[in-house]
């Protein structure tokens, strides 16, 4: 079970945190990741991060911009998001999925958060 929280509106340049808080599971040999859906348009990998090591993998789009990070005591993954443009405006979800692979395409992933809407817009 997700929460995700932290979505918003947001002028570009702007930054916004997002947080996924998982409740009833532990995640030692699970990747974590983040997505988002544009309307109209297909559901995209953003970033992923191993719940174990904290190693990340992101979207070329938000390389240098975007980070997700974990706190294990909190259960809880986050993406901080930087120098946001109106290109990012999106529902972003989390999921993860058993597994040590960063996989980009949203078929494989077990376990998706209801979604968080993101706008950036002035």
């Amino acid at each position: 079970h997700f929460v995700e929280s932290g979505g918003g509106l947001v002028q570009p340049g702007g930054s916004l945190r997002l947080s996924c808080a998982a409740s009833g599971r532990t995640f030692s040999t699970y990747v974590l990741g983040w997505f988002r859906q544009a309307p109209g348009k297909e559901r995209e990998f953003v970033a992923a991060i191993r719940w174990n090591n904290g190693n990340t993998y992101g979207a070329d789009p938000v390389k240098g911009r975007f980070t997700a990070s974990r706190d294990i005591a909190k259960n809880t993954m986050y993406l901080q998001m930087n120098s946001l443009k109106p290109e990012d405006t999106a529902t972003y979800y989390c999921a993860f999925r058993e597994g040590m692979a960063f996989i980009t395409t949203p078929g494989p992933w077990d376990y998706w958060g209801q979604g968080t809407q993101v706008t950036v817009s002035s």
